[in-house]
Parts: structure tokens; sequence; C-alpha cells
């Protein structure tokens, strides 16, 4: 199968409710506060996509050297900033997607880049590339899901958060859901290091392109749905991708000790909302 007969660049990531109804209620202010708007889009998967979207475009001649929403935020106006919350508002009452919780998704896409974040700095590399490529690495199992009913099938034998779904993707369609959001990214002109680490995130080092950014991207990954699946310590052992950790200089410990989560605070399958300082997100 061709990413390219299924998949369009033209889709739509639905918002977070909410999330929008805050953005709006913020870009309404006489004096808008940036800060909080970067804080909010950039718990986004979708409005961090639309935004970066824009700052890569041709018109800016900045294509493929805009790596997070606060870049972007320096560069568009907030007038397209608000046209483009508006225009997520009118998605962002659809909850779900065939097989998929979307609230589920959008806290496993924070988590995960803020643990891809973390970890970037510890193996010194790009924290920005990495929360954006952690925060969308997953983009491509929605549009996945969006196109293909194949992909909405294979959740009989495994959902679409499980740690083997990328196996069994490509066991079944030639490329895992990573790749799909690695082949929108590069249709929206992002930088070619998220491109790159979100292609090879699911056999990081086993390719000719050597970019360690996918490899924070895989350990983020596990981590967090390591975490939502309530795995004991004894079953995140027996899983640790230690391979990968290994090229990068890090242990399971390591990794651990980098959780930048209270995940005492969250019940393991039920998605959290980080509250965003004076945002009133619960």
């Amino acid at each position: 199968m061709e990413l390219a007969t299924f998949l369009s660049p033209r889709f739509v990531i639905p918002s977070a409710p909410r999330l929008v109804a805050l953005l709006l209620a913020e870009l309404a202010q006489q004096q808008p506060d940036l800060r909080r708007i970067d804080q909010f889009i950039s718990t986004d998967p979708a409005l961090t996509t639309r935004l970066l979207q824009a700052a890569n475009a041709s018109f800016f001649k900045l294509g493929g050297q805009v790596y997070c929403v606060s870049e972007a935020l320096a560069l568009l106006r907030l007038s397209q900033v608000q046209t483009m919350v508006t225009s997520a508002a009118a998605l962002a009452s659809f909850r779900s997607m065939p097989g998929l919780v979307l609230p589920q998704f959008w806290a496993y896409s924070r988590d995960c880049a803020r643990v891809a974040r973390s970890l970037a700095g510890v193996v010194r590399q790009n924290q920005q590339a990495a929360f954006t490529a952690g925060l969308i690495h997953a983009v491509g199992a929605l549009a996945m899901r969006s196109a293909m009913v194949q992909a909405v099938a294979l959740d009989a034998d495994a959902g679409p958060l499980e740690l083997k779904r990328e196996r069994l993707e490509r066991q079944a369609f030639g490329f895992c859901y990573t790749q799909a959001s690695a082949w929108l990214a590069r249709q929206w002109h992002f930088p070619k290091v998220i491109v790159d680490a979100l292609q090879y995130q699911f056999a990081p080092f086993e390719n000719a392109v050597y970019e360690p950014l996918a490899g924070v991207v895989h350990l983020a990954a596990w981590r967090a749905r390591t975490r939502h699946a309530g795995l004991t310590q004894n079953k995140m052992t027996v899983t640790f991708p230690a391979a990968v950790a290994e090229v990068l200089g890090l242990d399971i410990d390591m990794v651990l000790h980098q959780d930048p989560i209270d995940w005492s605070a969250q019940v393991p399958g039920r998605p959290l909302i980080e509250p965003v300082p004076g945002s009133g997100v619960s």
C-alpha cells in the first residue's frame, strides 16, 4: 500500500473543545497574552500543526525552519491565529473517531511531547523540535482512521495506543501511523529533523539515516503508552526498548527518572489535561 493513495495533506485534525474556547476568550481580550496563547496551542496537536503549516509556508520563505509554536507566533499575525482557532471551533464538537476516543488521544500526545522534550535535554537534542515531534507523532493514526477502514479493523488485534500497534500496522499495510505522520509533516513543509524523527521513530538507528530525535520520540512514546496502559514495573522492564536507549546512552532508570509528569495524579486509561497556569483547565 502507498500512503499517498489513502492520505491527503488537507486532512484536518480536530481540537479539544474546551481548549478552543479558552483560546478564543484569550484572543478576544484587548491585549491578548502571547505566553498564554503559546501554552494553550502547544497542548493541542491540531492547532500546533496548523500554525507550523502556516509559518513554514512559502510566503515566509522559512519552509522547514520553524520548529515550534512560539517561533510560529513570532511570524504570524494574531488575526491569522484567531482565524485558525475559529476554524478549529467548527470541528471541536467531534469527540471521537472510529475506535479512538479523542480526549485520550490528546492526553497521550501531550504526555509524549513532555517526555520527549525532557529526554532531548538529557541527550542534547533540540528540545523544541522534540516536543513538537512528540506532540504530533500520532496524528497519522487519526488520518489513517479517517481514510482506511482497514486501520479500524486492526483494533481487533491491537488497540490504537498499544505498544505492538506499529508492528502490526507495518505487517498489514507496509507502513505505520508514525510514518503516516511523517508523510503529512513532509507535505506541510515541516523541518526535516521532525519529518525524519517521525519517519524512523518505529525503528530508530536501523536505517541509513541517523536521527537521534527518532530515538527520543520512540522512548517517549514507549513511556507514555506504558503509563496509559497501566503497566507494572516488571512489564515496563520487559517491554523497554533497551537497544534504542543504549545508542542514546540511556537505560530504563534514566528514562523513568526524566519523567516530567506527576503520573500519580493520573488514572491509567483516563485522560488528564495538564493545567495551564491561570487558565482554569483541569
